[in-house]
């Protein structure tokens, strides 16, 4: 049982697992970097387990392959393990994707930055390290160098308009040919109005194109504020 673990400690191994970790490193400082609540030290753990679980899973099977006596019928499956690891990914991932509101969803890319962690783990754990070190370069040219493609282009963005209006005066109308003047589209409305007249509630579902501007928030929502019968107004994205 000893000289089975001491040979799991060879060059190659630690060779596998520092990959691992440099991997896990690079991705969780990305995520780390955008505050996400999956950070440096989970996708540093994520990267890891996988890439220990595999060593552990080939190592078992080779291990059964040079026991005497065993039977030639069966050996324990590499995959196995690999298959549990990703499958186990997908309750960590689900924990990190945030949903503010129907059309708002945070927390996609950690997500999928976890589950590609897990992979590349698994990669290097069972020794395909060129494939792994592909792999890398990709990720990081994805989490990296493509957000700086993204900002040149009109992404689109889904955002909510709360208005509130006096009790005496109703002007969802104007409200949405100002929103039509600033290229806004409205894909959806939810009105609640109160039995005692103390106003009426309007929610706008907005989808717009946004290159470079901070201050739309702002300007949309003191630009509707001026409208007549509007008491208030709050912008959510």
């Amino acid at each position: 049982m000893w000289t089975f673990m001491v040979d799991d400690l060879r060059a190659e191994t630690l060779v596998r697992i520092g990959l691992a970790l440099l991997v896990g490193l690079i991705l969780g400082l990305e995520r780390e970097r955008h505050g996400r609540a999956a950070g440096l030290r989970t996708i540093l753990l994520v990267s890891l387990s996988a890439c220990i679980a595999m060593i552990i899973s080939e190592r078992f099977y080779t291990a059964s392959l040079a026991a005497v006596g065993s039977t030639p019928s069966w050996h324990p499956d590499p995959a196995r393990l690999a298959a549990g690891a990703l499958s186990g990914m997908g309750f960590l991932g689900a924990g990190v994707i945030i949903r503010q509101s129907d059309h708002i969803i945070q927390g996609v890319t950690t997500a999928a930055t976890l589950w590609f962690a897990t992979v590349i783990g698994l990669t290097f754990g069972c020794g395909a390290i060129g494939i792994g070190l592909v792999g890398t370069v990709v990720a990081f040219v994805v989490l990296h160098l493509l957000p700086l493609f993204e900002a040149r282009l009109q992404e689109e963005r889904h955002a909510q308009l709360s208005v509130q209006f006096d009790a005496t005066v109703s002007s969802v109308e104007t409200v949405l040919g100002e929103l039509k003047a600033l290229a806004m589209t409205v894909t959806n409305l939810d009105i609640q109005t109160s039995r005692d007249d103390a106003g009426q509630r309007v929610v706008f579902y907005l989808q717009y194109k946004q290159t470079k501007l901070p201050r739309m928030p702002l300007d949309v929502t003191q630009r509707i504020a001026r409208l007549p019968g509007v008491r208030t107004t709050h912008w959510q994205s």
